[in-house]
């Protein structure tokens, strides 16, 4: 069984990594490039880099400030935010991305993953999806940040964005966005068993248990968390500790001399 991941991710405004529940209300929640060093430090499988306000201000992607974090981790870096184009995806992983997450426009251009993945490779080419719950057992995917619906069904959406090219599903619950009050399983479970390619859990991680809980109850290869370690409440170390107590599969923490 392959290791799962633990991902922190920064969510970028106006430059600064901000924070907020439910894609609303956000707060300044520090320095990215300060922020990034401490993650690689402390164990941190890869990290997600997120221009949240890229799409919604109808601009590129910060690459000034992608070079500037890239040069100072080594870690996978999965960047996002304002990838409108193919060229968008070459200049993002020429600035020092690994990978390049893209929502809105693959909504709006399916034809964008197959023609990124096609010259780049699919390991490349993360499809990010926003989802909120509208029935049992059903979600709907939306766009520009969690702002926009899209009338898209979150589970068939999965499933065509694998197929189109993606190689990679970050997946996050709007309803549980920021709240600590653990992973959207039910959404989790049916996204992961429903495809083939890794699958990110993001969404309302609080306690150390919630992370066992999506590696043992559904098929996430990756959980992915922001407010928890920004804010000091949980030490990555101390997570990969209990996980392996627990018999996850993670990588361990080694000791840098």
């Amino acid at each position: 069984m392959h290791a799962k991941r633990i991902i922190p991710c920064m969510d970028i405004a106006n430059g600064r990594i901000v924070k907020g529940i439910h894609f609303q209300n956000l707060r300044d929640a520090g320095d990215p490039v300060t922020q990034a060093k401490i993650y690689m430090d402390a164990g941190a499988d890869e990290l997600v880099f997120l221009d949240i306000s890229a799409t919604q201000e109808a601009r590129d992607t910060s690459l000034s400030m992608v070079e500037k974090v890239a040069r100072e981790v080594f870690i996978p870096l999965t960047v996002g935010g304002g990838i409108r184009k193919v060229t968008d995806v070459q200049q993002t992983l020429s600035a020092g991305a690994d990978k390049v997450s893209i929502n809105t426009s693959a909504v709006q251009n399916p034809q964008l993953l197959k023609e990124a993945s096609d010259q780049y490779g699919n390991q490349c080419i993360l499809i990010a999806i926003d989802a909120k719950r509208i029935a049992d057992g059903k979600w709907e995917v939306y766009t520009h940040g969690g702002r926009t619906p899209t009338g898209l069904d979150a589970l068939k959406w999965a499933v065509d964005a694998q197929q189109a090219g993606a190689g990679e599903i970050l997946l996050t619950s709007i309803d549980a966005d920021g709240t600590m009050a653990g992973f959207d399983l039910p959404l989790t479970g049916a996204i992961a068993s429903a495809v083939h390619i890794p699958v990110i859990a993001s969404g309302g991680a609080g306690t150390m248990k919630d992370f066992l809980d999506v590696f043992t109850d559904t098929k996430a290869d990756a959980a992915l968390a922001a407010s928890l370690f920004h804010d000091g409440k949980m030490a990555i170390g101390d997570l990969k500790d209990y996980l392996i107590e627990e018999k996850v599969p993670i990588r361990a923490l080694l000791a840098v001399f």
